[in-house]
């Protein structure tokens, strides 16, 4: 996870605003469900938080959005520590894309989804 981070441009980094990047095993079947993913798929990433698009000026005193890497799903679809390592980094880029305010659709539009 640092390694895939650690290469990040530090202008992008310095423009996370009250964010964390947790790994956790897998998502749960909850996640999974309010993620709207169907049977038999999983999740890579999820960000859950509110958007810097769409904080205001009431926006203070929040807790932290989150950014959940899930590592089972990840080493299931890397064969080395290089693959793994750029997987996790992709996915890292993915959810903080959702962090500054753009979609799926949007990232699909620039070739990262």
């Amino acid at each position: 996870m640092r390694k895939a981070v650690a290469g990040l441009p530090f202008e992008f980094l310095d423009r996370l605003e009250n964010v964390d990047i947790v790994v956790e095993r897998r998502p749960s079947d909850r996640r999974l469900q309010r993620a709207g993913v169907p049977p038999g798929h999983s999740l890579l990433g999820l960000y859950l938080g509110v958007p810097q698009t769409r904080r205001g000026l009431g926006y203070s005193y929040a807790l932290p959005d989150r950014i959940f890497i899930f590592q089972e799903p990840i080493e299931s679809i890397c064969s080395s520590e290089e693959a793994l390592v750029g997987q996790v980094r992709a996915t890292v880029v993915h959810e903080i894309a959702h962090h500054f305010g753009i979609s799926d659709a949007r990232l699909t539009e620039l070739g990262l989804a």
